[in-house]
């Protein structure tokens, strides 16, 4: 394996922080910025939903730019874009900011997983792929509790100055470890949506949006409803979140060896039952710690099981389109977390944030929804037909 895969993990890690980071600082740039939580809730919103529907269409705009060049390129914009946020003095410029890295950062990532299975052999390229989206979901699992960690200790801004520097590096990593690596032709957009056609494909993408959206509609508000429902510090908030982190990481292999073992149908859907269980039992578990941990370490290693056995249902579904359908999966989860994000704030501002679990939950319910027609709706149209 060529080891500068693991380098390009390390940058899609890097990059992959400033999505959710601000979930952890959330009553800190609220009271600092002057706005509510639902405002700053939104500065993940704008993020996820650029991220989604930008990375597509940037890939195709720049596919004539050698890569090197294209990353370096990247990074410097994303840098700007961290140090926008870093010296911004209003919400807005904070706003600005969230959407140049947005931007940068969409492409960053799809340059690392497009770029990585070009520079092994090709007996490896499946592999490379898998080492960077560890680094992607590592990042978004991780991002927010690092945030929190440093928010709290040197105040809200220090997370996105980690970021920076991290970023320089990797600006430095990239000129002198990074060969010259030529572009391949994208596909175009008319193709990768015209793939969505399939009924099978459309709701089976669903999966994804659905159960992201339940599960960010908690997650993204899970410090205020931790200080809230569980009367918790700052440090016990830091602790909660890095014992989701570590589950949320170990899901992840969890759900490939199930998928492989048990099938990727069955895994998706004893996965999304279960969280669905978990999302609606977690108002009920918070009257005593102890008894809350132990269900957040459910809901973290079954908030990244459903991702490995997805993707592989998508590619089992249109083998000849597969990498289309990694790329709208990539879409679909980032689609989740900004539509999650949105709803969560609503709920917190109109309603309570005790009450985010039970409507993440509803959407979880949804997204089983979703699996069973993408699964068994069209064996059943198919059959009518004949």
């Amino acid at each position: 394996m060529n080891k500068r895969v693991y380098f390009l993990m390390v940058v899609a890690f890097v990059v992959g922080m400033v999505e959710l980071i601000i979930g952890g600082i959330l009553d800190l740039m609220a009271e600092d910025l002057d706005v509510n939580l639902g405002q700053v809730g939104f500065l993940i919103t704008i993020f996820s939903l650029i991220f989604a529907v930008g990375a597509p269409v940037l890939l195709i705009l720049t596919s004539s730019i050698e890569r090197k060049r294209l990353t370096l390129i990247s990074l410097a914009v994303f840098l700007a874009g961290n140090l926008v946020t870093v010296f911004s003095p209003t919400y807005t410029v904070v706003f600005i900011g969230r959407v140049i890295s947005a931007l940068s950062g969409s492409l960053l990532i799809i340059l690392c997983l497009t770029i990585a299975p070009s520079i092994v052999h090709p007996k490896y390229r499946g592999r490379a792929i898998g080492i960077v989206s560890m680094g992607v979901s590592a990042s978004i699992v991780l991002g927010l509790p690092v945030g929190l960690l440093l928010g709290n200790a040197f105040g809200w801004r220090a997370p996105f100055i980690l970021i920076s520097i991290l970023t320089v590096l990797s600006m430095v990593g990239v000129f002198f470890l990074m060969g010259h690596v030529e572009p391949k032709p994208s596909s175009p957009i008319k193709r990768q949506l015209a793939t969505l056609k399939s009924r099978g494909v459309f709701f089976g993408q669903t999966i994804t949006f659905l159960f992201l959206t339940g599960h960010t509609i908690l997650y993204a508000y899970l410090t205020p409803f931790a200080k809230t429902a569980l009367g918790v510090d700052g440090a016990w908030v830091s602790i909660i979140y890095m014992i989701f982190g570590i589950a949320a990481v170990s899901g992840g292999g969890i759900g490939g060896t199930l998928s492989d073992i048990w099938g990727a149908k069955n895994t998706i859907i004893a996965t999304t039952i279960l969280f669905g269980l978990v999302m609606f039992a977690i108002p009920y578990t918070t009257f005593a710690l102890p008894l809350f941990l132990m269900i957040l370490v459910i809901w973290g290693m079954l908030s990244w099981t459903l991702a490995p056995a997805t993707q592989s249902y998508l590619i089992s579904l249109s083998p000849e389109t597969s990498d289309i359908q990694q790329s709208l999966n990539n879409s679909a989860l980032h689609l989740g977390i900004a539509f999650g994000s949105l709803i969560g704030g609503l709920v917190v501002e109109r309603a309570s944030v005790e009450q985010n679990a039970t409507i993440g939950g509803l959407f979880v319910i949804l997204s089983i929804g979703a699996a069973l027609i993408s699964m068994y709706g069209q064996g059943k149209m198919t059959k009518q037909r004949d």
